[in-house]
């Protein structure tokens, strides 16, 4: 009887030591980790509860759940059986590669509009600006730099061609891969003619934004731009010759394709 009751006692115990071992192992293989490698040189380390074409949410150790949007993870990477010291050292080179930010960008604005001298004429406008800059501060896709470009104007036969040099400023509102954005830029145009001088220019758009990889993105905007200028007009009164000099400004809206890469 005595022998009975241990035999019984020892079933159980193995029995409840079995369940114990099973559950760990189930919570083990449940409990899978991720890795996610931000584009800052950032590591965030969890489980992945939801992941989209735009947004992945991971939950730490605490239970605490973050989002961040796939543009800016570089990779997810799975946790692995431990490695050697070699190993390590060869993945933390690979890491470091793959998640050094970019430095700098370079921004290329095609665009094409109405220009306009108000009580004056009106007539068409092209332009092309080349910035440089960066385009990833912080954690936002936020794009600010400098460079130069090619403004066109055709007014009443006449063609009025500037050079501006100019800073500028592109930022969307929200970090995903579709979201609208709004610019501004403000530099002087540099007149490419002797019959009139140049002036402040300035600029602001709005419009669409597609991030098409970390690098990479494209956008259409609406724009509107202000040029100042000084033309020059010659006048002839009882034989004498002056020169008149007019202060205007030209107005151009328009539409701009942008390319980032």
């Amino acid at each position: 009887m005595h022998n009975s009751k241990k035999s019984s006692n020892f079933a159980a115990d193995l029995k409840k030591r079995l369940y114990i071992f099973l559950l760990c192992l189930a919570c083990a293989i449940c409990a899978h980790a991720e890795t996610l490698l931000l584009r800052t040189g950032a590591r965030v380390k969890g489980s992945i509860v939801f992941q989209n074409e735009e947004v992945v949410i991971i939950r730490d150790k605490d239970g605490a759940r973050f989002q961040y949007p796939k543009a800016d993870i570089e990779q997810v990477l799975a946790d692995e059986a431990p490695k050697t010291e070699e190993q390590k050292s060869d993945q933390i080179e690979q890491a470091e590669e793959i998640t050094t930010p970019k430095k700098a960008s370079i921004l290329l604005e095609l665009a094409g509009g109405v220009a306009v001298l108000p009580n004056d004429a009106a007539g068409g406008a092209v332009s092309a600006d080349l910035l440089v800059g960066s385009h990833h501060i912080g954690d936002r896709h936020l794009f600010i730099g400098g460079g130069l470009g090619y403004h066109g104007l055709f007014l009443g036969g006449e063609k009025y061609n500037f050079l501006p040099i100019q800073i500028a400023l592109r930022m969307p509102f929200i970090e995903a891969k579709h979201a609208p954005v709004f610019g501004a830029a403000i530099g002087y145009g540099i007149a490419l003619s002797k019959n009139y001088l140049g002036g402040i220019y300035s600029g602001i758009d709005f419009g669409y934004r597609c991030q098409i990889n970390p690098k990479t993105a494209i956008s259409i905007v609406g724009y509107a731009q202000l040029q100042q200028a000084k033309i020059e007009a010659t006048e002839i009164i009882e034989g004498t010759e002056f020169i008149n000099r007019t202060g205007r400004v030209f107005f151009t809206p328009g539409l701009k394709l942008a390319l980032y890469f």
